[in-house]
């Protein structure tokens, strides 16, 4: 895998539009109604609920039923509120999106036949980079954790137990794959050599760790940036977990049924981009007018609607942290789910 950049400056810890306060609008929430076509009678999945964002405004503007997933289980508990609200329309779900099919089939009555769309708002809220006991930010000194299940959840190695116990040559590939951070191995050395005077234990251990050895951007971007990103990627799988999730996506999907995902750094938006053209049947650097592949092949189960999408630039002005934001869609064909050994479950 190539290293990952942000696409954005304006939002290097995932701190977007998942959130739905008084004032605050989930990031392209237009763009992604749109896509789903909310109505009457439809089924929807919202894999990452987070505030609640895309979840209300399905909600408001058809009488539909959404299922809202969320690995964090704070997030699910601040919706009972909502849920009550849209009694029986809101279904709340603990998980992972990527066993969305699963969680959902599991549920009281399932689905039945399938969804008819299926969102994801991937990345952090600012709920969760805004509490320091979570520690997934080096604004706020707090345990080194990062896990998105939270200290509850307890789900999987720490942050902290990934600083202290990876070999050093494993911490910088991950810093240098998943953060872009050009200081890797130094960063890795740094924190190796900190170690072994005392257990790295909080968010402002590392920061200050990463920034003895890092410079300063000319963005002023905070040296810590990349490696807190790459870490927090690391510890919750988040690359894997987008590929579980779009597949899921695909098996849950009725023919004709709408996918939206809103990506905010590029691998993320690669990690989609790579799944759709595969999907559609389409190989890299070719397009949709020369042969169709080899009938060997499975058939393409997803019609693309064309490139990423940008935030407009009245809401990035509005809204800094909508900048870095990439929305990719598509629509499901009647073609069958493809293996599951595919790409998706087997990296």
């Amino acid at each position: 895998m190539t290293p990952a950049s942000d696409i954005g400056q304006g939002n290097p810890l995932g701190n977007h539009g998942r959130d739905h306060k008084p004032g605050h609008v989930p990031v392209m929430l237009s763009e992604v109604l749109e896509v789903l076509e909310p109505r009457k009678g439809a089924i929807y999945v919202d894999g990452t609920l987070g505030a609640g964002g895309y979840s209300r405004a399905l909600l408001e503007a058809a009488e539909c039923i959404v299922w809202a997933i969320d690995r964090d289980p704070q997030a699910i508990a601040r919706a009972k509120d909502l849920a009550e609200r849209y009694a029986g329309r809101l279904k709340l779900v603990e998980g992972c999106f990527g066993d969305m099919d699963r969680l959902i089939e599991a549920g009281a009555g399932g689905v039945g036949g399938g969804v008819d769309g299926v969102a994801f708002d991937l990345g952090l809220s600012s709920l969760q980079l805004d509490q320091a006991d979570r520690g997934f930010s080096f604004q706020h000194d707090g345990p080194l954790d990062m896990r998105m299940s939270g200290p509850e959840g307890a789900q999987g190695p720490s942050a902290a137990d990934a600083v202290n116990r990876l070999p050093e040559g494993e911490l910088a590939d991950i810093i240098w794959r998943y953060g872009d951070e050009r200081q890797s191995r130094r960063v890795a050395r740094a924190i190796v050599a900190a170690r072994r005077e005392k257990a790295i234990t909080r968010t402002g251990e590392l920061a200050e760790i990463v920034r003895r050895v890092v410079r300063r951007g000319s963005k002023g971007r905070d040296p810590a940036t990349r490696t807190f990103q790459a870490i927090r990627i690391h510890v919750n799988d988040e690359i894997g977990e987008l590929r579980r999730g779009l597949g899921a996506a695909e098996r849950l999907l009725t023919p004709g049924g709408s996918l939206a995902v809103v990506s905010f750094h590029s691998l993320e938006d690669r990690e989609v981009k790579s799944f759709l053209r595969e999907r559609s049947g389409a190989q890299a650097g070719t397009t949709r007018h020369l042969p169709e592949a080899p009938r060997s092949s499975p058939k393409p189960t997803f019609e693309t609607a064309g490139s990423a999408r940008k935030p407009t630039a009245e809401e990035c002005a509005a809204n800094p942290r909508a900048r870095s934001a990439r929305l990719r869609a598509a629509r499901r064909t009647d073609a069958s789910a493809w293996n599951s050994t595919s790409k998706e479950l087997s990296q």
